[in-house]
């Protein structure tokens, strides 16, 4: 049996886009060599793997199972390509999941600061949700994540990094009329109402409601944005009231004309990130000067943040 990588390869594709003229195109290969080269893996195989129709593919269930043993070559054989890589060039490459309420604000300055230290470390980046995150750390398509802690998933090995505050953020009426009411507002005088999340599978989402203690199943919650510069611009607007992490706070409110932040009453609520790894990963320097500099940059936005808009007894600012 002489089925080939790239075979194996066409046939993801295939699977992932479900179609031979967009799996040809991600490929970037002709639809009929594409199919050829199925056509050639079926024979080697001894059976149909997809069902063919008109505008898609179904897999059979044997093509179920090929797929699942050629996802493992694939991810083993490019793990041996990038070991060859590092050795001629005298780098370790590195893959890096981030979470999307970290990664555009963490990441840029990470980068930059990984760069600057000279580390021998050439990093690829995926950005996704926690439970991707954890699945990819676990099939050992990721080397390290930074997400919020705990991560919740087995076999993991836990570096804290930093502490990110939570502050509230909306409209400058919207946030006068909470602190009518209040001399210092705390999230639990936050009604179910009032607040607008992320959308649903967003540990974000999940963190904002327990520090509010508002049940998932309460009435009124909003949770509709896919991203937190989708929610700052909505709560600017004055559509509604949020949970803003301390390390979004640059960003966010410089873009959204309108959005204005104030800090709770201490003890101010807040989620912890840190770097994670798997625990039968070899100890290494890699994982803790990653962590080193991870912390340092973190730790300077978290600086800057607290500079630009106060202690927690400041007023609202914008």
């Amino acid at each position: 049996m002489n089925f080939t990588l790239r075979q194996l390869g066409y046939f993801k594709a295939l699977c992932e886009h479900r179609n031979f003229g967009r799996a040809a195109q991600a490929c970037h290969v002709s639809q009929p060599a594409l199919s050829v080269q199925i056509k050639a893996l079926e024979d080697l195989m001894g059976g149909i793997l997809v069902e063919r129709r008109a505008r898609d593919v179904i897999l059979t269930p044997f093509g179920r199972e090929v797929l699942a043993q050629a996802e493992e070559i694939l991810l083993a054989a490019g793990r041996l390509g990038r070991l060859a890589r590092d050795q001629s060039s005298g780098q370790r490459s590195l893959s890096l999941g981030v979470i999307p309420t970290i990664a555009p604000y963490l990441l840029p300055g990470l980068l930059a600061d990984l760069r600057s230290h000279d580390l021998q470390l050439n990093i690829q980046v995926r950005e996704a949700r926690t439970e991707r995150l954890l699945e990819a750390l676990q099939s050992g398509a990721l080397d390290v994540a930074i997400m919020a802690l705990p991560s919740g998933g087995p076999g993991l090995v836990e570096e804290e990094l930093f502490e990110d505050h939570f502050l509230l953020a909306g409209s400058a009426n919207r946030l006068a009329q909470v602190n009518a009411g209040h001399p210092k507002v705390e999230p639990s005088d936050l009604e179910a109402n009032q607040l607008m999340l992320l959308e649903d599978g967003h540990c974000l989402t999940d963190q904002a409601l327990e520090v509010c203690g508002v049940a998932r199943t309460a009435s009124g919650i909003n949770m509709g944005a896919g991203s937190l510069a989708t929610l700052s611009r909505l709560v600017a607007a004055g559509f509604g009231l949020t949970l803003m992490p301390e390390l979004a706070l640059a960003a966010e409110c410089t873009a959204a004309q309108g959005l204005c932040v104030q800090r709770f009453a201490a003890p101010q609520p807040r989620r912890r990130i840190g770097l994670i790894r798997r625990a039968s990963t070899a100890e290494a320097d890699w994982f803790q000067e990653l962590a080193k500099v991870a912390r340092q940059t973190g730790q300077g936005i978290l600086a800057e943040a607290q500079k630009d808009y106060g202690p927690a007894d400041d007023e609202p600012v914008s």
